[in-house]
């Protein structure tokens, strides 16, 4: 049984990982601002003996006190829209509070674990890509603000490592679905189920050609719980392989939740990355992790999930 702090435990992910821990036995201290997070995704959990939320922004302090055997740094915009309007909150959080979170770690002897993402990779020249590889990053385009954030989030947390001997751990995050997302969040999987359920066209950015790599909450949870339990300080890839191109995800979608209402094209956003497949061959030696839930099935239990949002 371990005390386990989650910043942004009230999010998507983060609220999944909450109910994990707690399930598996420990004490888990959601810290979350409500930047992105909703108050609705932890509501279950009121009154629960080993379950503790504090309203704070991990960038200015994280006010944990007593006694905690690890940190999960999850907190940030993670949806491009939001991360695109939150900009600085987005670059503040990545910096300020990963250090804060660090620091937290450091003090209580505690293991640091680091939810940063695919898109430190930016739009890879190599594919599927391996955590060997540096990436293709534009440092000033729109979506700089979340992509720098996490790899300076990266270099930050791998630099305490090597200072002060903190006990660190890095997930590179690959597009997680599921129940609890926002409908509204702009991210590709419930912008088509809830265009879908509308009866409205599904929005297709650019040619539709452009891949993503899709794995299903309960899948990434696993993974991650398994990385912070191993002694791997290093990088490692948790995501699905399967590979599908936009317009494929949108067929599914539309087999799913039958709809005449076609599709609409629009402008490819700047720096949109037109593949994304990841390497998990890591993960899957040294932690005994792979992914189990098929895209089809996930994207079932996420629809029924954006139905109840919907009413």
């Amino acid at each position: 049984m371990k005390r386990i702090v989650v910043t942004g435990g009230a999010g998507f992910l983060g609220s999944h990982v909450v109910d994990a821990l707690i399930d598996r036995g420990d004490t888990a201290v959601v810290v979350d601002n409500f930047c992105t997070g909703r108050a609705t995704n932890v509501a279950h959990l009121d009154g629960h003996a080993r379950f503790e939320l504090i309203e704070h922004d991990v960038s200015l302090a994280v006010p944990v006190s007593g006694h905690i055997d690890a940190v999960l740094h999850l907190a940030s915009p993670a949806s491009p829209p939001a991360y695109i309007k939150l900009g600085l909150e987005t670059l503040a959080v990545g910096s300020n509070g990963t250090r804060n979170c660090l620091d937290l770690a450091r003090a209580n002897d505690a293991t640091f674990l680091l939810a940063s993402t695919s898109e430190v990779y930016g739009d890879p020249q190599v594919h599927p890509q391996p955590e060997s590889y540096w990436g293709h990053v534009s440092s000033i385009g729109p979506r700089s603000v979340y992509d720098e954030a996490k790899r300076f989030a990266e270099a930050l947390t791998m630099a305490h490592h090597r200072r002060l001997g903190t006990d660190s751990r890095i997930a590179r995050i690959f597009n997680t679905y599921g129940p609890r997302m926002r409908v509204d969040d702009g991210r590709v999987v419930t912008n088509f189920i809830s265009q879908a359920l509308r009866g409205e066209p599904l929005t297709v950015h650019g040619s539709g050609d452009q891949t993503r790599s899709f794995c299903y909450v309960s899948d990434e949870v696993a993974g991650l719980l398994a990385l912070l339990d191993a002694d791997i300080h290093d990088p490692v890839n948790i995501g699905n392989p399967g590979e599908f191109t936009m317009l494929e995800l949108a067929a599914l979608v539309t087999e799913l939740i039958p709809t005449s209402a076609g599709i609409t094209h629009l402008e490819l956003p700047p720096d949109d990355p037109a593949r994304r497949r990841p390497d998990i061959a890591i993960a899957t030696e040294q932690l005994g992790w792979q992914p189990t839930v098929a895209l089809r099935e996930g994207l079932e239990r996420t629809i029924a999930h954006v139905k109840a949002e919907l009413g």
